[in-house]
């Protein structure tokens, strides 16, 4: 495993940001995603599209980050969606059930459009 994971942010419409994740999301590196994820909802991008494209690896302290960083757009008035899920991770979120609360879909563009309709949204 890899201790380094990145998050990017690729587009800031408004409240709305598109970050990008590359590596791979595990017990290491899932506490930093978090964290500078919710930085981002901090700065005001309550609206956050996560680009996973890039993940080779996610594990249950991964998933958990997910769920955290979900938690931080909700208290924010915002919503989290997943974009350009890897099969791998998307198997994971369907078999915890995490698939109905995590919105996903198959790029950015779509998440984008999709977030075009939620409040606040530019």
């Amino acid at each position: 495993m890899s201790d380094d994971i990145e998050l990017v942010l690729t587009a800031a419409p408004g409240p709305a940001a598109i970050a990008t994740v590359t590596g791979e999301i595990d017990l290491h590196t899932a506490p930093g995603l978090r964290t500078r994820a919710l930085e981002l909802i901090d700065q005001g991008h309550h609206h956050l599209i996560l680009d996973l494209s890039g993940v080779g690896f996610c594990d249950s302290a991964g998933l958990s980050a997910l769920i955290g960083i979900w938690h931080g757009t909700q208290g924010a008035g915002g919503c989290l969606a997943l974009a350009a899920v890897p099969d791998r991770l998307m198997r994971m979120l369907t078999l915890t059930g995490v698939d109905s609360v995590l919105p996903h879909y198959p790029t950015t563009a779509e998440a984008l459009v999709a977030h075009q309709g939620a409040p606040d949204v530019a």
